[in-house]
């Protein structure tokens, strides 16, 4: 019996390749609802939890009035916020603006002809910094801040006439004084007590409490 020996011969595969690209999404306010942020102090890490609990409680029982905007804030958010500030109030080319895994914005839009718009892509960033609440920021939102870290709380804090507080300590500080709002140093005195420090840094931001001042 003669066996027949078949010879293999290499085809190539001919299936055009496909690249994968991911579909970029244009910005503007539709981003402002994605990677939600808290307003819960339970959303804070311990000890800092227990402080700014601690802080707060002592502010209402002499009769503040406190409004907390944002404790936690996850980066995917701080992401958004720092560069439409950034495009919005300081210049920043939205070209040049770098990505950040799980974020698929595109910052720069076009205009009917297919050109680059720096009108429509400022438009967008300005439309998310107002949604955000910081368009009257003097600073741009931290992109690794202590909002990330669930060490910060932003909020507001009003009050009418004397504030009798207590002090961690037990003492009882009578603040007479304007302004009678988060910005009186002497509240910020009360409040490191508790440590809950008022933002220290560069620039003023208003609403901004945390374990470092930072």
């Amino acid at each position: 019996m003669t066996k027949t020996r078949h010879r293999l011969t290499a085809v190539s595969d001919t299936t055009p390749a496909i690249a994968k690209i991911a579909c970029r999404e244009l910005s503007g306010v539709i981003w402002v609802s994605r990677f939600p942020g808290s307003v819960s102090l339970s959303d804070l890490a311990p000890p800092f939890q227990d402080y700014a609990n601690a802080f707060i409680d002592a502010l209402k029982a002499a009769g503040a009035v406190v409004s907390i905007a944002a404790t936690y804030r996850p980066l995917e958010r701080a992401y958004l916020m720092h560069w439409s500030w950034l495009i919005a109030k300081a210049g920043q080319d939205p070209r040049k603006v770098p990505s950040t895994p799980g974020v698929s914005i595109q910052w720069d839009h076009q205009d009917d002809e297919g050109e680059y718009s720096s009108e429509r892509s400022i438009d967008a960033a300005k439309a998310m910094t107002k949604a955000y609440g910081i368009d009257t920021l003097a600073i741009a939102p931290a992109l690794i801040s202590r909002h990330t870290a669930r060490c910060a709380v932003d909020m507001s804090i009003r009050w009418h006439g004397a504030l009798g507080i207590l002090s961690a300590d037990g003492s009882h500080v009578c603040i007479a004084e304007g302004p009678k709002t988060g910005m009186n140093r002497q509240l910020h005195m009360v409040g490191a007590t508790y440590g809950v420090i008022k933002y220290n840094q560069r620039g003023q931001d208003r609403p901004h409490w945390s374990d470092t001042g930072a």
